[in-house]
């Protein structure tokens, strides 16, 4: 694998970054993960700094960067906190990303421009109770056609920023009995009668990033509120998944960074038999070893990341992009895991309590191997493609 730079401005729009997560997302991290509080001015301040709607074109309020751009962003609010991070993501790629690559005219010219500043939070209503990895197959929401409407009926779970958006990009059957066909998705403001968050769900990791169960009762949304085109929302769905798998891997990268900077400072710090454990030889083997995963993780991240950055809707979802995205996300998941379980370990039973930030980095990275499809999807992805004809 040939080594991966970053140019003199992406570098400094990640300095920029990292001096902005450090100053003010790193003081929300603890309380966020002990209460699962959600700092409700946030959004609205990380739209006026720019940071939304990164890939988003400037007529709609974004910033008009390529998907590498907005991993760099990811990347160093995930350094101090990956939750806040997590929902970012949620709202920045899953959401507003998709409106802007699949919604027509009117949808972009409506919700874009509040998403871009933050007055908005976006979320996607994808997964079932039930459903997990086939997520479209196992699709059981409906949504009927009644006149200019829609009524829709059923639950999601699992939902990242269910409980504080206002929009949500939702996936529901229109035409019965066609597998993982026959979808459309909608565009749906969270205000709508019969849309309902059924529970806010209590998590190990990622506690400040808000995650529901919704459900929707007869809930009424106009046809003009449809995603791409009537019966073909799993072509937005797998167009989609490669760039939100591709934006999966900074995060990861994020956090290993940061256990890395935590550790090698730990070590130093702490003394056993009247020396810093630094100086202990296996203390450095674990060090070596974390910063050589961390560095072939970002060499291959933003590998990624820059070649998803020239990819359209029509080439995801298929081809070797799909397996290099669903490879990144693996690789760096699983090298995550590493990084941390060999960071926890240095800081012995201060790892092991709760309230430690190494502890709320470690209990983070379980959801990076299940979410955006686990290890054993990204696996069927990769062997899939390598095998064809």
């Amino acid at each position: 694998m040939s080594q991966f730079s970053l140019t003199a401005d992406q570098q400094a729009l990640l300095d920029h970054v990292d001096r902005f997560a450090k100053d003010q997302l790193l003081p929300l991290a603890e309380r966020m993960d002990n209460e699962e509080w959600w700092p409700p001015e946030i959004m609205r301040k990380i739209g006026e700094l720019g940071f939304l709607g990164v890939t988003v074109a400037e007529k709609f309020g974004g910033a008009g960067m390529s998907m590498l751009e907005a991993g760099i962003i990811l990347q160093g609010m995930a350094r101090y906190n990956h939750a806040f991070a997590l929902s970012w993501v949620a709202h920045d790629n899953l959401c507003a990303n998709n409106i802007y690559k699949n919604g027509s005219a009117y949808i972009q010219e409506k919700y874009l421009p509040k998403l871009c500043s933050g007055e908005w939070i976006g979320c996607l209503g994808l997964t079932e109770p039930g459903a997990g990895s086939d997520a479209l197959g196992s699709m059981r929401t409906k949504a009927i056609r009644d006149g200019d409407d829609y009524v829709i009926n059923g639950t999601k779970i699992y939902i990242t920023n269910g409980p504080v958006a206002d929009i949500c990009l939702l996936y529901a059957k229109t035409e019965q009995g066609k597998g993982s066909k026959g979808i459309t998705a909608f565009v749906v403001e969270t205000n709508t009668p019969g849309f309902k968050v059924a529970q806010k769900l209590n998590k190990m990791g990622f506690r400040g990033s808000q995650t529901a169960e919704l459900v929707f009762e007869d809930m009424r949304v106009p046809a003009k509120n449809i995603v791409g085109a009537e019966h073909q929302g799993h072509r937005v769905v797998m167009s989609g998944l490669d760039f939100e798998r591709a934006m999966i891997g900074p995060i990861n990268v994020g956090i290993a960074e940061r256990a890395l900077a935590l550790s090698v400072n730990y070590a130093k710090t702490r003394e056993q038999f009247g020396k810093p454990i630094a100086e202990f030889q296996m203390v450095q083997s674990r060090l070596a070893d974390m910063y050589v995963w961390t560095e072939t993780m970002k060499n291959f991240c933003w590998t990624v990341l820059a070649e998803v950055s020239g990819v359209d809707e029509t080439q995801a979802g298929h081809g070797e992009i799909h397996a290099r995205t669903a490879a990144s996300v693996m690789y760096c998941a699983d090298t995550a895991n590493k990084v941390l379980n060999n960071a926890v370990q240095i800081f012995g039973g201060n790892g092991y309590i709760w309230e430690s930030e190494i502890n709320r980095l470690f209990r983070s990275i379980k959801l990076l191997e299940i979410g955006a499809g686990t290890t054993e999807v990204r696996k069927m992805i990769i062997s899939g493609e390598m095998l064809k004809a």
